[in-house]
Parts: C-alpha cells; structure tokens; sequence
C-alpha cells in the first residue's frame, strides 16, 4: 500500500492534485491511502515551498504545480 499526502490549504489547485494522484494509482493498479495534509505545521515538514504538494512514502515528489497523470504514475511506480 503506498501512501500518498495531498499538502495544502485544500485550495482548487490541491483538490485537482488529489484527483490526479487518485487517477493515476487507479490506472496504475497501485493500492493508495489518500491522506490530506491542511496544517502549516506538518506542511513545512516536508520542505515545501510552494502549495499544492505531493507526497509519496514520505518522499516529496512534487510542490508548486500540478504534474500530469503521467508524471504522477512514474514516481508511483517508482515507489
């Protein structure tokens, strides 16, 4: 199970990030627990420095944009 972590305010930007990360496991067959991170605490945990951030095993793959199906499939696979 991979566990992915949406960081954000749960802006527009954040809630397509999410439907993106949750397309791309779904095409991808990988079993993922969707995790919305809102706190500026737990945020900055992980370095960000921009909004909407992604977040694979605990491993920032993304922050400041929204990458594509595609993009978000790679770092799955390579999870």
């Amino acid at each position: 199970m991979v566990n992915i972590k949406i960081l954000g305010p749960g802006c527009a930007n954040c809630r397509k990030l999410e439907a993106i990360a949750r397309d791309a496991a779904a095409a991808a067959h990988v079993q993922a627990e969707f995790v919305k991170v809102t706190d500026i605490q737990q945020i900055m945990h992980y370095d960000l420095l921009a909004t909407p951030g992604l977040v694979i095993n605990d491993k920032l793959a993304s922050s400041g944009r929204i990458p594509t199906v595609a993009e978000v499939q790679q770092w799955l696979a390579a999870a």
